[in-house]
């Protein structure tokens, strides 16, 4: 058996691996990305809820000066409607 024979063939082997590889590295390269048309209405609609204000100073305001005023009343039998409606619906969950 012949030694030098073997390392011709080992050395062929390993040139075709090195050439696979280059191969699939170039493949990796051109990888792309494509967003649809709902996920950039998602991204449009987190946006705009980004930048907008937490509080709404055309309603906030009226009542705030009020309250400085001394001014504002509130009636005790309208805040215990509203507290045993909220109750109530808390309950039936």
């Amino acid at each position: 058996m012949r030694i030098e024979a073997y390392t011709q063939v080992q050395q062929l082997y390993s040139t075709k691996k090195t050439v696979k590889a280059q191969q699939t590295s170039k493949k990796a390269a051109s990888d792309q990305i494509q967003i649809s048309s709902f996920g950039k209405d998602i991204q449009t609609a987190k946006n705009a809820v980004a930048a907008a204000d937490d509080i709404r100073a055309e309603l906030t305001a009226p009542l705030k000066a009020s309250i400085a005023n001394g001014t504002y009343q509130v009636s005790g039998e309208s805040f215990a409607e509203k507290l045993m409606k909220k109750y109530e619906e808390i309950e039936s969950l």
